[in-house]
């Protein structure tokens, strides 16, 4: 808990911010020169589908389909992503990690902890890319391990990044009123 405490008054404000701008920069350039042409060469399966395919027979029906371009695109993107990855929880922990601090009390230590969710989802996404490499390596004998960790990764993964997403908005809506009832 020292260390969530500590986060109260460290990083700086303007660090923080840097680094949220960093994370966008980061996050758009990758979706846009990366990601969204990768996509569009796909034909009837994603790279979501892949993440939440939880059997070895759909993990290798989906990697049938995309044929070897398409395997060899998407693990491009998964490399991609380890960088998408540093963007992404850039963004969340200093977002809510600037809201938190204009919080008071205890939401402000519920705020606290929640920054920490963001660095939690990123982690999941590490674990869920190693499993979907590992899976590309070996398109026609694919582990159920493999698939099952991936799907599940990645459902914590958006599921603490929904929470987080929720927080910020939620903080910042709390934010707002009592600005304008200080008015």
């Amino acid at each position: 808990m020292v260390f969530l405490n500590k986060l109260k008054n460290t990083p700086k404000d303007k660090l923080l911010i840097l680094t949220t701008i960093i994370g966008v920069v980061i996050v758009i350039l990758i979706y846009f020169l990366v990601f969204v042409p990768i996509e569009a060469t796909l034909n009837d399966y994603g790279i979501l589908d892949f993440e939440f395919a939880w059997t070895a027979e759909r993990a290798e029906a989906i990697m049938l389909a995309w044929g070897p371009n398409g395997r060899n695109k998407q693990n491009l993107a998964i490399y991609w992503d380890f960088i998408f990855i540093i963007g992404y929880v850039s963004i969340a922990f200093s977002l809510n990690l600037l809201v938190s601090r204009r919080l008071d009390g205890k939401l402000q230590n519920f705020g606290i902890f929640m920054t920490l969710l963001g660095t939690i989802s990123g982690l999941f996404d590490v674990i869920e890319n190693i499993n979907l490499l590992l899976m590309l390596d070996t398109p026609t004998s694919v582990s159920s391990i493999n698939s099952f960790t991936a799907s599940l990764s990645a459902t914590f993964k958006f599921g603490f990044l929904i929470a987080a997403i929720i927080f910020f908005v939620l903080a910042l809506i709390i934010l707002l009123i009592k600005k304008v009832k200080k008015k």
